[in-house]
């Protein structure tokens, strides 16, 4: 007897550990169910949105408020938020969020797992932490990112969620724009948002591409040699009060910037013709980017929306 049970008891273990890390890591559906997943955009939103973004700094809280001030009247937002903060440290009580208490200290915190399960908010924002590779690696970005996107999803299925793709370090080995180029079908997408779509096929995530835009605003720079007041990508970026620049946040210009690309595939409508003297979160006002800056950055996020279809906005 003791031979027939300890080879069932191990096949059974093999299937059951076969079948958890079948769900850790599906495989990648094929590209015929990529392509009709998102063949048919999201249908417009019925009128201003509530929007829960769940991150860390690279959404930050400024870019949030400079989005409601271009969103329609009635749009509105809460979030949570950390230093480099992974999906699974937002999931897991235990893992500890570094910055919780710097970050959420303001009107708009609310906490993730409750505001998620209450169904109160029409889009989910969602984002990983950077390095990238590491997140996916070390910390199963894939697994949390469906986690997270289920949890909006039981909660209320009319819900959108959105896979927020940032962008590296502007002093990465590598090449920064190397990096944007690359990551976005290798890391984003291959490794978090086509994960998500095997485990829901019916109901797929959709990208806020903040990477591609940035890399195709930075190009149209070089291209014209500068614009009045951003001459290169250092111009987006944020500097301490000793003017150094910090190579991975932005400041106004690039919180502007990324705020248009929300707006954009939030509400599916072109940017071109919005504000740009804008307020930061504590009421002071942000830096505005000029006239002509402005344009070149409302017309470069409605090209590159417009022809990426994963964004779920009309082609």
């Amino acid at each position: 007897m003791l031979r027939v049970v300890l080879p069932t008891l191990l096949i059974l273990a093999i299937l059951s550990a076969g079948l958890w890390w079948g769900w850790l890591r599906p495989r990648l559906p094929d590209s015929g169910a990529i392509d009709a997943a998102y063949a048919r955009p999201l249908p417009p939103p019925a009128g201003p949105m509530r929007v829960f973004h769940l991150g860390h700094s690279l959404v930050g809280q400024d870019m949030p408020a400079m989005l409601q001030q271009l969103a329609p009247p009635g749009h509105d937002y809460a979030s949570q938020l950390g230093w480099g903060t992974t999906l699974k440290a937002h999931w897991e009580p235990d893992e500890g969020i570094n910055g919780f208490d710097q970050m959420n200290d303001h009107p708009r915190y609310r906490a993730a797992d409750s505001a998620l399960r209450s169904g109160s908010y029409d889009a989910v924002v969602l984002t990983e932490m950077v390095e990238l590779t590491d997140a996916i690696k070390y910390f199963d970005s894939d697994r949390y990112f469906s986690k997270w996107a289920g949890l909006a999803r039981q909660a209320r299925p009319d819900t959108r969620v959105f896979l927020y793709e940032t962008w590296h370090w502007l002093d990465d080995p590598d090449g920064w724009l190397n990096r944007l180029d690359r990551d976005l079908v290798t890391l984003w997408e291959n490794e978090i948002l086509l994960r998500d779509l095997a485990r829901n096929p019916d109901n797929p995530a959709h990208v806020i591409p903040v990477g591609q835009v940035l890399s195709r605003f930075v190009r149209a720079l070089e291209a014209r040699g500068g614009v009045p007041g951003i001459d290169g990508p250092e111009a987006l970026f944020a500097r301490d009060d000793q003017g150094q620049l910090d190579p991975i946040h932005m400041g106004d210009l690039g919180n502007y910037l990324i705020a248009l690309t929300h707006y954009a595939v939030l509400y599916q409508t072109s940017p071109v013709g919005l504000p740009h003297q804008l307020n930061r979160a504590d009421g002071s006002p942000a830096l505005a980017p000029s006239p002509e800056a402005a344009r070149l950055m409302q017309d470069t996020v409605w090209q590159t929306v417009t022809s990426y279809p994963k964004t779920g906005v009309p082609q």
